[in-house]
Order: C-alpha cells, then sequence, then structure tokens
C-alpha cells in the first residue's frame, strides 16, 4: 500500500472522525437543551440552542469541503472512499438534527407560559428521550463501525412514530375539545414532529452505517408507525 494511504490520508480520514464526533456531541445537546428549555420554560436556555446550530452549520460546510479535497487529492477507492462518503452524510444529518432542535427551542419561546396540558409537554419529552438514546447509540456505533447497534437503532424508530402518531392524535383531540387549545397544541405537534424527524435522521445513519461497513444498503424497508396522515378509516 503506497506510504501516502498509510499515513497522510489516515490522517485525513481520522480528522473527518474528529469532525463527526464534535458534531454528534453539539447535536445531542442542542436536543436535551431543547427539550429541557420547552419543559422549564427557560427562555435563555432555548435562545442558547439556537445559537449553538450556526456552529454545527460551520462545521458540517467544514467537513464537506475537507471530504472533497480529500477525495480529489487522494483518489480512494473501496473503505476509505465510502468512509469519506460516509462523513458526508452524516454530517448533513448532524446538520439537520441541529436544525430541528433549533426550530424547537424557537417553539419553546413561542409557547412561554401556555401550559394548558402538561401530559402533552411530558408526552415530547418522552419522545425527546427515546429519540436521544437512537442518537447515541447510533453515534456510538459510527465510532466503532458497529453494525448491529446501527441496525438496532434503525429498528427502533418504528416504536418513535407511534408515540407521535398518540401524541398527534391527543393534540388534535384537545384542539377539538376547546378552539383556546390550537395555539399552544399547533406549538407542541411542531415540537413532536421535530423529534421524530430526528428520528428519521438517526436511522439515516444508521443506514449510512451499515453501508460503510458493508458496502452494501439495507435491503428491508424502513419500519415506519406514523399514522398521523393516514385516513381515519384506516388508522382505526
Amino acid at each position: 500500500m503506497p506510504d501516502h494511504i498509510v499515513s497522510s490520508f489516515d490522517q485525513d480520514l481520522e480528522k473527518l472522525r474528529r469532525t463527526i464526533a464534535e458534531m454528534g456531541g453539539i447535536a445531542e445537546k442542542m436536543l436535551a437543551d431543547s427539550i429541557t428549555a420547552l419543559v422549564r420554560r427557560d427562555a435563555s436556555l432555548a435562545q442558547a440552542v439556537i445559537a449553538s446550530d450556526q456552529r454545527l452549520d460551520v462545521l458540517q460546510r467544514d467537513l464537506e469541503e475537507f471530504a472533497i479535497l480529500t477525495i480529489a487529492r487522494r483518489q480512494p477507492l473501496a473503505i476509505d472512499l465510502r468512509e469519506t462518503i460516509s462523513a458526508i452524510r452524516i454530517a448533513s444529518d448532524l446538520e439537520r438534527i441541529g436544525d430541528l432542535a433549533k426550530n424547537i427551542g424557537k417553539r419553546a419561546l413561542a409557547v412561554g407560559g401556555q401550559f394548558e396540558h402538561q401530559k402533552v409537554v411530558l408526552g415530547v419529552q418522552t419522545m425527546s428521550e427515546r429519540v436521544s438514546g437512537q442518537l447515541k447509540d447510533v453515534l456510538d456505533a459510527y465510532t466503532t463501525h458497529d453494525t448491529q447497534t446501527a441496525i438496532g437503532v434503525w429498528e427502533r424508530d418504528g416504536a418513535t412514530d407511534a408515540l407521535y402518531t398518540s401524541l398527534f392524535r391527543e393534540l388534535l383531540t384537545y384542539m377539538m375539545e376547546d378552539p383556546r387549545n390550537i395555539t399552544f397544541c399547533t406549538h407542541m405537534l411542531f415540537c413532536a414532529k421535530n423529534v421524530e424527524r430526528i428520528g428519521d435522521h438517526t436511522t439515516n445513519i444508521a443506514e449510512t452505517i451499515h453501508y460503510l461497513v458493508t458496502g452494501q444498503t439495507i435491503a428491508a424497508d424502513r419500519p415506519k408507525n406514523d399514522r398521523s396522515t393516514a385516513p381515519a378509516d384506516a388508522a382505526s
């Protein structure tokens, strides 16, 4: 194997891995803090989440540029090429997770003191705890190239979708019962949907890890249990 593959290119790959690790840490914190800001009505923490997104955007852009330059310089093959491409994909998903967490932070500011149904807020928190677990596990799987853990995250997302559907229906019920609930419940719907979408991005990362390690895409259909857009008769 040429010397540059052993030394310089290994250093390039390690830089990509470190950047993904940093982005993952920021994304995890943004998600946790955005939900904490929502539950505790903490405007300062919500503002901090919103501000954190800029750093994530910069890291994603820098990683993508560096990865493209690395491909041009090194012309990698096989798993080396897959690792470089996978870093670009994962960075994109982490950047989107940051955007979604930022959106939750904005909703936390918009909701303010409106907590007519604390149970709904706790429902969003429960969803977030599940998705945070998915995110942590999939980032660990990336670090260790653990396809089994990645597949486990991929399979767990259906349960997150089911939670979202349940919360969606509960919020609709509150809105139909009393129009005064509409504003609050709409904010909660957006928060819940953002959490559900973060779960989708963890499954994207899981699929990328499987591709990185095996060179193949996952053949099965992704498990989905979001019935929020299904016709009423089909969902019953």
